[in-house]
């Protein structure tokens, strides 16, 4: 199974016909880039090219209204002056000979996607698609979209597939109300929306944008908005909202079927976003999301405007459903107090829908994000002109590197393994055939010793050893290991891996209690720790213990510490190398072993070592697949964690938020300040 790319030139065909300075930006250049960027990075030639299709009236007609269609269908027909006026109805829109077809392209393109991943042809894939559709509302076009094309192809996956349950993640700089309009009641379908809100000042300036809009009637809580108040949101006010918001709710959610409205407007020097996100951030959100469903995940274009991170953002994304490792997380710096006070709303809006947000705190004293006083219209003019000079000024003024590029190793998968047992599909079974150095094997012997090890474990460790190496070079992405004894083995690669000045290694050990004494506070390794066993407190920053009441059997917890703690830690320390221990008691369900395997792989560029003891033959199957890039199975539709669990969890996270920023939900007295 592969990553499907729909793409047309027909979608190119239209343009603006007259002069309206809200329209100019939405141009066939942004289509034509995007694809010849992915043709030039060798990407599109490893996707499944699926042709589009025209949109049928009885697709267009489960979202739009027949008198809406019918208008529409006259627009080919039209003069110039005729289309003008037709125009006029609608707001920030304009319309064409031509994009009557464009526009049933569109809609068809994200059904054909649809179908593409419903029917098991492909795992996931992009659709580039020009006019975008989250805007278009029932009986309107708006904010350049004719058809609601992710709407469309959401009711059509119900209808045809017969899904319970969809997720649609908006991270488009604009709010999708087209989307939200059209699902607000609906408990089968949780929508999600980060946009520029501004406290109701930037288009489309709806009141429903708000973070207190959050469904209606038995789709109450399945409207989760965040109003970003200032611009320049960088990579850390995004992942915040991923980690605290998006991602606890849609894994207790659990959806058949994930749609992403792609807009890359929000990406740095987007003049319509004003945003700081560099554009290797959406590989890292499209990592996230790809464990959901299955693996079902389709993304249809929408906005996007900057023809330099259009592209790159693309391609990010393209990339990353490809299954090649992301790139190492950069300027994370923690949320600014803005996206704090968003965060903390949201959170507080929805804690009475969802059990992983009840422990979320109340809504602040002062209201934030709220009711705006409309403003005189000779007072909005002359708001909307000072914004439009600080919009170009702050356009010319930011510049960013071109994305890193990422190693994709041809080896992705290595193991390490007792002879007696086999080597999974499409791994490479990995031994060291260079002679080992001296100084290392004496390193390991001492540890060895003091742990009664024998020659054969010396044997393994070796070639453990070199396998890091290995990984380090990019000649092999990650690797799987059966060893006699975790404990020893898990130290020993850390105290090689650490010799190298620039390395830092992420620990997360499952089951069992280590000895924390056994790792340096010196900030070369980040250890966490899951069990049921309540260790020492301690106020290193660097050995971190997560305690649930019932283990890492307990799965809502289990998942819930990892989403809110475990990867914000992870993505904070940005580790050059992580080790994933599975201790034999870890009590771990394979679903949720081969989730949290699968998430970790979006730090240190891959590179994952696992390693378990011999006795754990039966999950090496299971484990390499998680490896090779598999998605994870479902876990279902998760229960309110255990309440202890919780408030434990709550006062780790209260006690690290000093030095992780990033595990912060609420805007404390210093941090980033908006300014920057």
């Amino acid at each position: 199974m592969g990553t499907a790319l729909i793409y047309d030139e027909e979608m190119t065909k239209y343009k603006l016909l007259w002069v309206d300075p809200a329209c100019k930006i939405e141009v066939p250049e942004r289509l034509t880039v995007s694809y010849e960027a992915l043709v030039k990075n060798g990407l599109a030639d490893r996707c499944v090219s699926v042709p589009v299709r025209e949109a049928t009236d009885a697709d267009i007609l489960q979202v739009h209204s027949e008198e809406y269609l019918e208008a529409v269908k006259k627009t080919p027909y039209m003069t110039l002056e005729d289309l003008k006026e037709f125009t006029l109805q609608y707001g920030d829109v304009y319309f064409h000979p031509n994009i009557y077809h464009c526009a049933k392209l569109a809609a068809g393109a994200a059904l054909q996607l649809v179908d593409s991943v419903m029917m098991g042809k492909v795992k996931n894939g992009m659709a580039l698609v020009r006019p975008p559709g989250h805007h278009s509302m029932r009986s309107a076009a708006n904010g350049f979209c004719v058809f609601n094309n992710v709407a469309i192809a959401t009711r059509y996956a119900k209808q045809k597939y017969g899904l319970k349950r969809v997720l649609i993640v908006d991270w488009d700089i604009h709010h999708g109300q087209g989307v939200q309009y059209g699902f607000e009641d609906d408990p089968s379908v949780l929508y999600f929306s980060w946009h520029r809100y501004e406290h109701q000042k930037f288009w489309p300036q709806l009141r429903e944008s708000d973070y207190d809009s959050v469904g209606k009637d038995k789709g109450a809580g399945f409207n989760v908005n965040v109003p970003w108040n200032k611009v320049g949101m960088k990579n850390s006010d995004y992942l915040s909202v991923f980690f605290h918001v998006l991602l606890p709710v849609a894994y207790e959610f659990c959806p058949d079927l994930v749609m992403v409205c792609a807009g890359f407007d929000s990406a740095i020097g987007d003049p319509e976003g004003e945003m700081c996100a560099t554009p290797d951030i959406f590989a890292h959100l499209t990592h996230l999301l790809m464990n959901l469903s299955g693996g079902k995940l389709c993304a249809v274009l929408e906005g996007g405007y900057n023809l330099t991170s259009l592209p790159q953002s693309v391609c990010q994304t393209v990339q990353t459903l490809l299954g090649d490792p992301a790139p190492r997380p950069t300027n994370l710096d923690g949320p600014c107090e803005s996206a704090l006070e968003s965060l903390h709303c949201t959170r507080s809006a929805h804690r009475q829908y969802w059990s992983c947000l009840k422990h979320a705190a109340e809504l602040p004293a002062s209201e934030i994000s709220t009711k705006r006083i409309k403003l005189a219209k000779e007072e909005k003019e002359e708001e909307k002109k000072t914004e439009t000079v600080q919009e170009e000024k702050s356009v010319e003024e930011k510049v960013w590197p071109e994305p890193p590029k990422r190693a994709s190793p041809l080896n992705r998968t290595a193991v390490v393994l007792p002879d007696d047992v086999t080597c999974p599909d499409r791994c490479t079974r990995f031994s060291s055939s260079e002679n080992p150095d001296p100084v290392t094997v004496n390193k390991l012997r001492e540890n060895l010793l003091k742990a009664a090890g024998d020659s054969s474990a010396l044997t393994t460790l070796c070639s453990l050893t070199a396998l890091v190496e290995k990984m380090e070079q990019s000649e092999i992405c990650n690797g799987l290991a059966l060893v006699p004894d975790v404990s020893t083995a898990m130290v020993c690669l850390v105290q090689h891996a650490v010799t190298a000045s620039n390395r830092r290694v992420l620990v997360v050990c499952v089951g069992g209690a280590l000895d924390q004494s056994l790792f340096k506070d010196d900030g070369k390794t980040l250890l966490v720790q899951f069990s049921n066993k309540e260790s020492e407190e301690t106020k290193s920053k660097y050995n971190i213990s997560v305690c649930l009441k019932k283990g890492c059997g307990d799965v809502s917890g289990f998942i819930c510490a990892v989403l809110s703690l475990l990867l914000p830690l992870g993505y904070e320390y940005d580790p050059s190398l992580v080790l994933l221990v599975r201790m034999a008691d870890s009590g771990l369900c394979d679903s949720a072993w081969q989730q949290l395997t699968g998430l970790l792989q979006g730090l240190a560029q891959g590179r994952t070592l696992v390693l378990m003891q011999e006795s754990e033959k039966a999950c090496v199957g299971i484990t390499a697949s998680s490896l090779l890039g598999d998605a994870a199975p479902s876990l279902g539709q998760l229960c309110a964690p255990l309440p202890e669990d919780v408030e434990a969890m709550e006062r780790l996270r209260q006690r690290l938020q000093v030095d992780w920023k990033l595990l912060q939900t609420t805007a404390p007295e210093t941090g980033r300040g908006d300014e920057d």
